[in-house]
């Protein structure tokens, strides 16, 4: 996805699509975003509570004793 920053009174943004926003689980109101740099490549990653985070490792570990067979299936694919 290509995106360009547009102006925002002094500064410039990035608009990111409301389906994105949905799908890291961002709320553009609560959600603190940290942004970080190795001088090339810009990364943007939620901060989360280590309580949701806590809480979506165990959901993903259980996603993946159950199906990590099919999903390895899928990859060779």
């Amino acid at each position: 996805m290509q995106k360009k920053l547009i102006k925002h009174g002094n500064s410039h943004a990035l608009v990111m699509d409301k389906a994105i926003l949905e799908i890291l689980q961002i709320d553009p109101e609560t959600t603190q975003l940290e942004l970080t740099t190795d001088g090339d490549i810009i990364v943007i990653t939620p901060i989360r509570d280590t309580k949701k985070q806590k809480n979506l490792q165990a959901s993903l570990a259980k996603i993946d004793a159950k199906y990590s067979k099919t999903f390895k299936n899928l990859a060779k694919k």
